[in-house]
């Protein structure tokens, strides 16, 4: 069974820093990825970042040029270092890593979730 366990979430001022890392155990399938996702109240879950088993990274629009995932095999952590926090980055921070199914990978296991906050 797959756990993902997050790290590093806290509260940072409005142009700050965070780091946030999440521990993976388990079997996770080499050939898909994993990401970051997150949910602000009252809104829905949506995307931040993913790697893919070759490297390849997307990242929304909204963090573009301010966040940066990585993932480092050998510790079977991934990372997302966030920096030039904004207010509008508060939200539950989730690690995610994806499972394959009929060839085709998906995202299907999730931590339980990191809160960052930023205040102005």
């Amino acid at each position: 069974q797959v756990q993902l366990v997050e790290s590093g979430g806290g509260s940072v001022q409005a142009g700050g820093s965070l780091k946030l890392s999440c521990a993976a155990s388990g079997y996770i399938i080499s050939s898909c990825g994993m990401g970051w996702y997150r949910q602000a109240p009252g809104k829905e879950r949506e995307m931040v970042s993913t790697i893919s088993s070759d490297g390849t990274t997307i990242y929304a629009d909204s963090v573009k040029g301010r966040f940066t995932i990585s993932q480092d095999n050998a510790k079977r952590t991934l990372y997302l270092q966030m920096n030039s926090l904004k207010t509008e980055d508060t939200a539950v921070y989730y690690c995610a890593a994806e499972d394959i199914s009929f060839g085709y990978c998906y995202m299907k296991y999730w931590g339980q979730g990191t809160q960052v906050t930023v205040s102005s």
